[in-house]
């Protein structure tokens, strides 16, 4: 992975390039209506708070508990048994890029939903909770820190979620198996190269004409940004938003040609 330095630079390039986070210059009429009606929707949803008074539950948790790493690894935390607080702080998607998801949820309106890494829940819960209708599944590596998920999920009275354990490989093929269809994933799991790309066309095989994946950490690591610059470059790719940490991938035919933007957030 980049150190902290490296990507501070290239956080501060990010911020110099892209377009404004208000429109301004984009010419795209479908990116225009993104940013105007998701991106910059202010709106404080119901759910926001009762999602967010979860998440201060877990960062005040100083339960230790056994963890499998299945993936990249944590770059903050490298013990087998950690503090249910200390995840939380180094792991959970931050209020500002889980309420996007939310938002993407609720305004696109998938009726089924992938997500790798679920962690906690707080994702899979703003994801969830945009759409009763949809079905939200959620593979999470580590036993212990499944079973917090699901006591999230059952106090927020969420009951459209499958959570399966165990290493993505494993879990995400019969998944993958029983669906139609996938017309949102989010992967935020096993940071590097390979392993992105595979999940990429896993559910690139599942995708239809509106299809929306979502990718975090794009620019983690030098791994990472070759996987995303080769996701960009894939044909069935007909659009993708660069907001730095993250990646939006759409796949859409109505678009004339490939399109990709970076965007401030």
């Amino acid at each position: 992975m980049f150190s902290r330095s490296q990507l501070a630079k290239k956080y501060l390039h990010y911020r110099l390039t892209a377009l404004s986070g208000r429109g301004h210059g984009v010419h795209s009429p479908f990116v225009f209506d993104f940013i105007e009606q998701v991106l910059n929707d202010k709106k404080r949803y119901p759910i926001y708070s009762l999602i967010e008074n979860q998440r201060r539950k877990l960062l005040a948790d100083d339960t230790r508990i056994p963890v499998e790493d299945m993936g990249a690894g944590s770059a903050v935390i490298k013990t087998s048994e950690r503090v249910v607080k200390q995840i939380a702080r180094s792991s959970l998607k931050p209020k500002k890029y889980a309420q996007l998801l939310f938002r993407i949820a609720r305004y696109y309106k998938p009726k089924t939903i992938i997500e790798l890494g679920t962690s906690f829940g707080i994702t899979s819960a703003y994801l969830a909770a945009a759409n009763p209708a949809v079905k939200l599944l959620t593979c999470e590596g580590s036993k212990s820190i499944a079973a917090i998920a699901r006591r999230n999920f059952a106090e927020l009275e969420l009951e459209n979620i499958h959570l399966a354990e165990g290493d993505f490989s494993q879990t995400l093929p019969p998944l993958l198996h029983t669906l139609w269809q996938v017309d949102m994933a989010f992967v935020d799991g096993n940071h590097r190269k390979e392993p992105t790309l595979d999940y990429f066309q896993q559910l690139l095989d599942h995708s239809t004409a509106s299809s929306i994946f979502i990718f975090d950490d794009i620019h983690w690591s030098a791994g990472m940004e070759e996987a995303w610059e080769t996701i960009k470059q894939h044909p069935s790719v007909t659009l993708t938003i660069d907001l730095f940490f993250i990646g939006l991938v759409f796949v859409n035919p109505d678009f004339k040609s490939p399109q990709h933007f970076s965007i401030r957030f």
